[in-house]
């Protein structure tokens, strides 16, 4: 594989403390197209001058278009796996598709530097777009989700993780691109904390203290980890890249995972909905879906940060 032609946006840049997720839809019109593309040719700048304030902060910005959004601003040639996001359900679950053109998923140690990014880049978007979903991510304690187990802990890195999220030589007008799938999940928290921490374990299929899978022989088969975890043809395991984050608001109750999986085809990601949501086999479905709703979910590509930049000329 040669991801050496363009440059990839940050999608592998290391976890961060905080982020910001922005989910909108393109507004009508010519003059709200040519908004939007305009301005793919000077967020990287904006990322500079905000991130340039605070240098240790590790501040990026990842974009990412819709399919519909892609046909409407930059017409052909497309990625050749962009499509609409697959719903996903089974009786009682559900993973519903919902409104997203563009996302933006803006991340840094410190929260005030995602802030004014966010706020300077909707200053320039202005009324081209609608923003239909903004969520504010934080870092639960040593990288545990809002559910109390470690999330991430099978992430790709170094350049294993460049070979499981960025495109190479299978579409190389948009090699060093990426896909990125988001969904929304609220969690029954009253529900959850009645369990006990074994049986919290055998729905996660990992020990809750020290983050270590539970073996084969005790895990059971519709446990989170064992029907997320995906092989292809040749018995090798496929990784997408997970920068999941809790949210909440405790005042109304609300309690959530932004969850967030970047890959080199959406297909591993959606062959992991269809085991959670469908079951592998039927009706063997992931257990945490008994205490975790999905609220929200979209399917994006990420072109190279050579490409944006070019987009605003296409």
């Amino acid at each position: 594989m040669n991801t050496d032609i363009l440059e990839p946006q940050a999608v592998c840049s290391p976890i961060t403390s905080s982020a910001i997720f922005i989910v909108a839809t393109l507004n009508a019109g010519t003059e709200a197209a040519q908004t939007v593309k305009d301005w793919c040719g000077d967020v990287a700048g904006l990322v500079r001058s905000v991130g340039k304030r605070v240098p240790t902060g590790n501040l990026t910005c990842i974009c990412g278009f819709s399919s519909n959004a892609w046909d409407r601003l930059f017409g052909h040639p497309r990625p050749a796996s962009l499509h609409g996001f697959r719903e996903f359900g089974g009786e009682g679950r559900h993973a519903p598709a919902t409104p997203g053109d563009l996302l933006l998923h803006i991340r840094a140690d410190q929260m005030d530097l995602c802030f004014e990014l966010a706020t300077q880049i909707m200053a320039v978007l202005g009324d081209a777009v609608t923003v239909v979903d903004e969520v504010q991510g934080f870092r639960y304690f040593d990288m545990r989700s809002i559910i109390g187990f470690v999330d991430g802990t099978e992430n790709p890195v170094g350049r294993k993780a460049v070979n499981f999220t960025i495109v190479g030589d299978e579409d190389p007008g948009f090699s060093g691109g990426s896909y990125v799938l988001v969904q929304k999940y609220l969690h029954n928290m009253t529900a959850w904390n009645g369990l006990s921490v074994e049986a919290q374990e055998r729905v996660i299929g990992r020990t809750k203290l020290s983050d270590i899978e539970l073996d084969d022989a005790v895990k059971p088969s519709n446990s989170h980890s064992a029907l997320t975890t995906i092989t292809n043809a040749d018995g090798e395991e496929v990784k997408i890249l997970r920068d999941n984050m809790p949210f909440g608001r405790p005042g109304a109750g609300e309690f959530g995972t932004f969850f967030i999986g970047y890959a080199r085809s959406p297909e591993p990601i959606e062959q992991m909905l269809e085991n959670m949501f469908v079951g592998k086999p039927p009706g063997n479905y992931d257990k945490l879906l008994d205490f975790s709703t999905a609220v929200t979910g979209s399917l994006y590509f990420v072109p190279s940060a050579d490409l944006l930049e070019e987009l605003a000329d296409r």
